[in-house]
């Protein structure tokens, strides 16, 4: 056989290399982020469900919370993204991304706000003065 069949068939090569230097994770790491994943879930989702705080606003927000560290828990532990992937690149557009998304999010909230507020139909009263 020549070294191209070797290669290219079923050989346990199949040009994976690990020298890239990005991190990856360990079992121990993955079951970890899981297990807080689960929590991280299991916890708005009882919160809820037995209606602990009697504002809806306060359960949001809380539940928003919980979010946002079910995030960081999914960049660190499955994505394997900190400071130091890609001498800082992964972070940096990351950070960049986040800007964008709350640029468009508020952006859009605050001309939907302005327009449901500014484009109101008149009221009847208004409606029977006209000529």
């Amino acid at each position: 056989m020549n070294a191209h069949a070797d290669h290219a068939g079923h050989g346990h090569d199949h040009g994976h290399h690990d020298d890239d230097g990005a991190a990856h994770g360990t079992l121990k790491s993955y079951v970890t982020g899981f297990i807080l994943a689960a929590i991280l879930t299991a916890i708005p989702f009882w919160l809820v469900m037995d209606r602990v705080f009697e504002s809806s606003r306060t359960t949001a927000l809380i539940i928003l919370a919980f979010a946002a560290v079910q995030i960081v828990v999914h960049i660190i532990y499955f994505l394997h993204m900190d400071a130091k992937s890609e001498s800082g690149w992964n972070m940096l557009a990351l950070i960049f991304t986040l800007v964008l998304v709350v640029i468009t999010l508020s952006g859009s909230i605050w001309i939907m706000y302005h327009l449901n507020s500014n484009m109101m139909p008149m009221s009847i009263h208004d409606m029977r003065n006209m000529p």
